[in-house]
Formats: C-alpha cells, sequence, structure tokens
C-alpha cells in the first residue's frame, strides 16, 4: 500500500469519530465480536512477525549485536503493550496491518527497558522469560548496547511509517514521552533511590506510573493516535483512554509486585523474591499481600469505568482487563 492509499485509508476511518471522541457504534469494523483468545493471539502473532522483519540485518550477515537484540526481544512475552494498541485501534477501525509495526516498535521499547532493568547496575537479574538475561548471555557491554540500539530502532520504526507525517511525529513523540525523565527513565531512578527506605504508598504508586504506567499510557494512545488526532474535538477520548491507561497500568504493577513475593520462576519467568531480597518498597509489601490483591480488582473496575461511555468499540480493551484479573485468579487466587 503506498502513502496516498494509506493517508485516503486513515482518513476515511478517522471520519468514523465523533466530536466528543466517541465511535459510531453501529458501524462494522475491527472490534467486531471476535473471541478475545482469536484476535489475541492473532495480533501478537502479527507483531513477532513484525518484530522478527524489523530486526533483521540489511546485508543478511547478522552481527552478534543484531543476534542479541533479537534475543531479547523474540524470546516469547506476553505482549501486553501490543495487544492494548491493537485494541486501542479497533476503537477507531485503524486497519490491523497499520497497527503491527506500531505494536513492534512498542515491544522493541518494552524490551530495551527489561535489557537495562536487569544489569547489575540495576535490578540485576539473570533470568528473563526463563531464559538468562542478555548480560548473562551476550555480556554487559552488548547489553548495553542491545538496550541503546533497540531504542534507535523502534523510532526509526515508527518514523518509516506508511502513515501521514502528522500521525508518525504525533507516534514518535508519544513514544518518547514514555521512556524520558518523566516516563520509565525517570521511575526507574526514583525505583533505585527507594531501595531500604521506608516511603509512603503514594510515592510508590507515582513511581510506577512512570516505571512501567507511561508505557502501558503510551500503547493504549498510539493505538488511537494512528488515525485520531489529540485535539479539542476528541478531548474525550483521549481523557478515556488515559483514565483506562492510568487504572490498568497500575494494576499490572501490583499484579507483578504480589506475583513476584508468592509465585515461583517457572510463573514468573525470572527469579521470585528479588525485591524483598533488595529491599525494594512495592505496593505488596507497603499494603500487605491480602491488601494489595483486593486492590487490582477495584482498579480494574475504575479502567472498565473509564471506557465504558465508548461504547462497543472499546470491547477489546475490556477484554484485555478481564485478561488480567484471570491471570491474577490464576496465579494468585484470594486467601
Amino acid at each position: 500500500m503506498n502513502n496516498k492509499q494509506t493517508d485516503s485509508t486513515l482518513q476515511h476511518r478517522g471520519a468514523r469519530v465523533s466530536a466528543l471522541g466517541a465511535l459510531d457504534a453501529q458501524a462494522p469494523g475491527a472490534s467486531g465480536k471476535l473471541l478475545p483468545e482469536i484476535w489475541m493471539q492473532d495480533g501478537a502473532k502479527r507483531v513477532e512477525q513484525a518484530l522478527a522483519r524489523l530486526l533483521c540485518a540489511e546485508d543478511g550477515g547478522e552481527t552478534e549485536l543484531m543476534a542479541a537484540m533479537r534475543y531479547a526481544t523474540l524470546q516469547g512475552g506476553k505482549r501486553i503493550r501490543a495487544l492494548l494498541c491493537l485494541a486501542a485501534g479497533a476503537l477507531a477501525d485503524t486497519p490491523a496491518h497499520a497497527l503491527d509495526d506500531v505494536g513492534a516498535a512498542i515491544e522493541m521499547m518494552h524490551a530495551c527497558t527489561l535489557v537495562h532493568d536487569d544489569l547489575p547496575a540495576m535490578d540485576d537479574d539473570v533470568l528473563r522469560r526463563g531464559l538468562p538475561t542478555v548480560h548473562v548471555k551476550y555480556g554487559e557491554a552488548t547489553a548495553i548496547l542491545v538496550g541503546d540500539a533497540l531504542q534507535a530502532h523502534a523510532f526509526l520504526t515508527l518514523a518509516s511509517l506508511d502513515a501521514p507525517p502528522d500521525k508518525r511525529i504525533a507516534l514518535v513523540r508519544e513514544l518518547a514521552q514514555a521512556v524520558s525523565a518523566e516516563g520509565a527513565a525517570g521511575g526507574q531512578a526514583m525505583d533505585l533511590s527507594l531501595v531500604g527506605k521506608h516511603v509512603e504508598l503514594d510515592t510508590i504508586l507515582a513511581m510506577h506510573r512512570m516505571k512501567s504506567g507511561a508505557l502501558v499510557r503510551a500503547s493504549v494512545r498510539m493505538g488511537a493516535l494512528c488515525v485520531v488526532a489529540e485535539d479539542a474535538a476528541h478531548a474525550a477520548l483521549y481523557h478515556a483512554l488515559d483514565r483506562y491507561s492510568a487504572c490498568f497500568g497500575l494494576a499490572l504493577q501490583v499484579i507483578d509486585d504480589i506475583l513476584d513475593a508468592t509465585a515461583d520462576i517457572a510463573t514468573l519467568g525470572k527469579t521470585p523474591g528479588k525485591d524483598a531480597a533488595a529491599q525494594k518498597p512495592t505496593c505488596a509489601s507497603i499494603m500487605g499481600l491480602e491488601a494489595a490483591r483486593q486492590f487490582v480488582p477495584d482498579l480494574l473496575r475504575d479502567a472498565r469505568e473509564a471506557i465504558a461511555p465508548l461504547g462497543p468499540r472499546s470491547e477489546r480493551l475490556a477484554q484485555m482487563l478481564h485478561r488480567a484479573d484471570a491471570y491474577l485468579f490464576k496465579h494468585a487466587p484470594c486467601a
């Protein structure tokens, strides 16, 4: 598809968004009634294929750096952030293929944060997704370069999208903001500064909103930004998506805190009990496991309420909430 075709398609899809940011619930489109396990599996597979295509040496000769980048990115994972992008894209009837590379760019950035997070100078973990972390397998210097290169490739992917220039700029800006000093980088710095300290819950929540929540927020917003400009006409839409993202992103982190304290290596895919061993304050350690366990459904309910005004087209975003709730119930049921 050439640029003119893509521009025309995106403008046509965008015309279905009302001045209030709601969508024509009667229009046929991407949300449909597809079972969640089907669209999620299909979406994750397409993003995986996009990652394999994008992270490939142009001359066919794979360097150790590219091999390590592929190792960091293509070794499984739940692809939650990419799926959030696809689910939000369905709100605006964005063509599925137009979201694949955007989802891949998000996953590259997520992998970048994980590789750097695992480094000895950070959280010093030796396992990720059940495999040796990048610095264990390839060395610390290569791991640092892997994170740097994945970040660059994420932005290159967005800059090279077959989409209108204003859409590409909006997507690049959104992802950059998510990993800036106000986002993941700042959150990681804050996380390191809190080790061994007694802090209030509000401080931990603020740190989580930056370290992990900012990328969740960007993932949802980027799905919509592929078609719908963030302007006064669509303020209600982006307000709903931001509220949804804030609640869902925090819920995901609280689930992670709970499982770190209760689950085994097979469930986590990484070393359990790391937070307590490193004296890192978490929602689970401050609130207590049971209170944290009860906090998650409250957050998911608030996220569901946030998108309720968007109608049937928010179905896939709602299904992501159900998936998270089911995952927690399976691995950390109520006492």
